[in-house]
């Protein structure tokens, strides 16, 4: 039976867990002398309909090194939901390919795709969650400090897609998650619902604040993104100014633990929601996190297509 990577939600802890010493192994085997070839001969459609730098290469890259072959279907090709109906092209995509990778627009278009392919489904990206960037966060955080459980991560801006996504992954592995932000920029309450029903699980601690100052208190990890997501564009006059007080600058990181770690999805908008100061500091694991998308997408990709 096919497995799909639609949401951290549809995880357990322990497969979690076993997908991020997959990631590690992978990543060292990688660095001391590159990867075995456990996909040769498979193939990855992504379907795009929204721009991207990371997701593109690391997921064709990472089909690369693990041996298989991966290509771009840009949204002028598919049209999604537009030119052919999402049922058509998941049906004909799973007759030529062993896996499909989509970033959305709309999360139900990525379901849709599932529900239809016959081959394993990755989000790479929808305006609800994004399940393989929290899966490289959590990937970050274990490699850096060895452990996700018992840690406190503290995400500082917009509830969006990836802070649903981070909040659940790291609800799900026992670490302690704090949100600060304006209100009425909040989480979907289905999302942290979910995320409750998780922590109960793990005995991990959830909080929902508007002041980053008292979410940065013992932070282990400050995480931050940009104020104005992609398809928000008419809001990012108003975003602007609301989001002022939730900048991660040298002054917040401060309060934070002294070995505190700060991590951004990128792209980073430097001088709103992150400073030079910070981005570019000694506290910074920004582009060590961006590399590292690399190897837990091979993770995922060794898991769905490989068996592993």
């Amino acid at each position: 039976m096919k497995r799909d990577f639609l949401a951290i939600a549809d995880y357990s802890p322990r497969e979690l867990e076993d997908m991020l010493e997959l990631a590690l192994l992978l990543k060292q085997e990688w660095k001391t002398g590159g990867n075995k070839p456990i996909l040769k001969g498979k193939s990855l459609g992504m379907i795009f309909q929204k721009p991207s730098l990371r997701t593109r290469v690391s997921f064709e890259m990472a089909m690369q090194h693990l041996g298989g072959y991966a290509f771009y279907l840009s949204p002028q090709e598919i049209g999604l939901g537009k030119r052919e109906a999402i049922s058509d092209v998941a049906r004909v995509l799973s007759g030529y390919v062993d896996g499909i990778m989509a970033r959305v627009f709309a999360h139900e278009h990525v379901v849709e795709l599932a529900r239809w392919a016959s081959v394993p489904v990755i989000n790479g990206l929808s305006d609800y969650n994004h399940p393989a960037q929290a899966f490289t966060d959590a990937f970050t955080i274990y490699e850096h400090y060895g452990k996700v459980r018992g840690l406190n991560v503290a995400f500082i801006g917009d509830g969006n897609n990836v802070a649903v996504s981070l909040m659940h992954i790291v609800a799900k592995l026992g670490g302690n998650f704090t949100w600060a932000g304006p209100e009425g920029y909040e989480m979907p309450q289905s999302a942290i619902a979910e995320a409750q029903a998780f922590a109960a699980e793990s005995g991990s601690q959830l909080h929902f604040l508007h002041d980053p100052h008292e979410a940065v208190k013992d932070a282990d990890v400050i995480y931050t993104d940009t104020w104005v997501s992609m398809g928000e564009e008419a809001e990012a006059e108003k975003r602007r100014q609301v989001f002022p007080p939730y900048q991660v600058n040298a002054a917040l990181v401060a309060e934070a633990k002294p070995g505190v770690i700060v991590m951004h999805c990128l792209p980073a908008h430097r001088g709103e929601e992150i400073t030079d100061e910070v981005a570019d500091g000694p506290h910074s694991l920004l582009f060590r996190q961006a590399h590292n998308r690399l190897h837990a997408q091979k993770a995922i990709l060794a898991r769905l297509l490989g068996g592993l």
